[in-house]
């Protein structure tokens, strides 16, 4: 595990002593992850997932488990939180503070298919909707004022030529103003204008789904895992931080017929709205920007015990570079 917190099972045993999910029978390590450690739990009433969290405090984690409750509900295939004998999802192990939930069928895909994409974008615009009630607001952390410090933080260790274009993409993707378009030239007005991600459809997005945070049953979508970077922001962002990785050759470019897939499978259940068509290019760089930003701090400026093997964030920078090039279009 990238981040670990040993569990024995004598310790696992005493602190399922607050739950009814019966006897202890198996405790598994998972050797993924990046912020949280992660055990798989099979006791004689089923299968779960541990998790203790690394990073984030007992007081941030009410919104993931609360959205995942309310996502579970309402038919989204996800982890859902199993409450103690206090009616509480969340509990404290060795330190830190832990919470239990369903484990889900299927397993991940490294290469998926036209089918599996489309499987996707059909299941993303299914927990558009359901977020839509539910009532927790979470700002992104990860937005333009994050951007805009993890830049300045990483900047010294890029070459000239990739500072350049670090400096570039965050300068572009802010946000007008208060008061709009006073003080701002009128062609740099113009470009921010089209970035009023505020006037875009909004919500609960998963902001990480990935490959490896999906479940497939063949070209079924078994669960998606991992919402511990959900937040609140426009639902467009989402599809396109998932396209960035669904979607894409090995050279960084997209996939036309892949991100066809995606993109129609989730317009057929929440259609694109006009102002969402026009931000799509945009929205592709700006999520391509998140990624490599992030990946650039952890493999120069990791935490201690974290990111033993970090990715390679030059895979982020030809996506951001191909997007640049080529102004991708919704293909809907």
């Amino acid at each position: 595990m990238a981040v670990f917190t040993s569990v024995s099972e004598a310790e696992l045993t005493a602190w399922l002593g607050d739950y009814s999910l019966g006897q202890l029978v198996e405790l598994e390590g998972i050797a993924s992850g990046i912020e949280n450690t992660n055990y798989f739990v099979t006791t004689s009433n089923g299968r779960f997932v541990l998790t203790l969290f690394e990073i984030l405090s007992a007081d941030e984690l009410p919104f993931y488990l609360n959205l995942m409750a309310h996502l579970a509900r309402h038919g989204i295939p996800c982890p859902n939180p199993v409450a103690n004998r206090a009616n509480q999802f969340l509990g404290k192990l060795n330190g830190k503070p832990a919470c239990i939930v369903s484990r889900l069928r299927g397993k991940s895909t490294a290469a998926p298919n036209n089918e599996q994409c489309a499987a996707v974008g059909a299941m993303l615009a299914q927990m558009h909707i359901a977020g839509q009630g539910f009532s927790q607001i979470m700002p992104n952390p990860r937005g333009a004022a994050w951007r805009a410090a993890t830049a300045l933080q990483v900047r010294p260790f890029l070459d000239a030529q990739q500072a350049a274009l670090l400096d570039s993409e965050v300068a572009l993707h802010v946000q007008l103003p208060q008061g709009g378009r006073r003080g701002v030239p009128d062609g740099l007005a113009v470009t921010l204008a089209q970035q009023d991600w505020t006037s875009l459809p909004q919500g609960v997005i998963h902001a990480d789904l990935f490959r490896d945070n999906v479940l497939l049953e063949e070209n079924r979508i078994g669960g998606l895992i991992d919402f511990y970077f959900a937040c609140s922001d426009a639902l467009l962002y989402d599809i396109a931080i998932t396209v960035n990785d669904w979607c894409m050759h090995s050279d960084g470019t997209l996939d036309a017929a892949k991100t066809q897939s995606l993109l129609r499978a989730y317009h057929a259940v929440r259609p694109l709205q006009e102002n969402e068509q026009r931000a799509w290019p945009l929205m592709l760089r700006v999520a391509a920007l998140r990624f490599w930003l992030s990946r650039l701090f952890d493999k120069y400026l990791p935490r201690d015990g974290e990111l033993i093997n970090p990715h390679d964030p030059r895979h982020f920078e030809r996506i951001l570079k191909n997007h640049i090039v080529a102004a991708p279009a919704v293909w809907l």
